[in-house]
């Protein structure tokens, strides 16, 4: 059997390979969301941003790529985005579509950044209706609702007028980094971190 060398990190099994590796980039004032939004998601990503608020006023940087998921999820990562006093950076990267779309438009405009690959995706909530007609009546109206209102969130954060969003998002709109810069979504792409505000 070889001695590991005394300076040589130690062997990590994947899974803690893994928690290594997010907490040091938590340690770092950056929170990852990747995969597809859920409530557990969104909690855990909550949680972050709450405590490295309560930690310091210093930027955090959240990092996202995902298809989105769950609405209300999104909605509640959007939120908090913007309840701490810390100031939050958006980076995307991969594809950011849908509910992260929504969630990634928590920040403000000039911290919105991405990396040269990334693609987003806005679209209609979309929601699969059943049961009793009168139930399903109320999830339809409430689909209407939520399709309303996220056309006014990307109204409101790209600058476009909202008759244009309404059009957009009635079919899968797919934009690549620089159409999205273009659009309004992202204020600019980016190659490396030092290029994110330090304040």
């Amino acid at each position: 059997m070889i001695a590991q060398e005394a300076d040589a990190p130690p062997k990590l099994a994947p899974a803690q390979d893994s928690t290594f590796l997010e907490e040091k980039a938590f340690r770092s004032r950056m929170v990852l969301v990747f995969g597809t939004i859920t409530d557990t998601l969104a909690s855990e990503t909550v949680r972050k941003l709450l405590t490295l608020d309560a930690e310091s006023s210093a930027p955090i940087t959240m990092i996202i790529s995902s298809p989105g998921g769950h609405l209300e999820s999104g909605d509640a990562i959007h939120d908090v985005a913007r309840f701490v006093s810390s100031p939050v950076n958006m980076v995307g990267t991969g594809w950011v579509g849908s509910a992260a779309t929504h969630l990634y438009l928590g920040a403000p405009c000039e911290r919105r950044f991405c990396l040269p690959q990334t693609r987003f995706l806005i679209h209609q909530p979309s929601g699969g209706a059943g049961g009793p007609a009168s139930d399903m009546a109320i999830q339809a109206a409430e689909i209407i609702k939520a399709r309303e209102r996220i056309a006014q969130v990307i109204a409101r954060e790209s600058g476009q007028p909202v008759e244009r969003v309404r059009e957009d998002i009635e079919r899968d709109l797919w934009m690549p980094a620089e159409e999205a810069v273009t659009y309004g979504l992202v204020s600019r792409i980016i190659s490396r971190r030092e290029e994110l505000p330090a304040a």
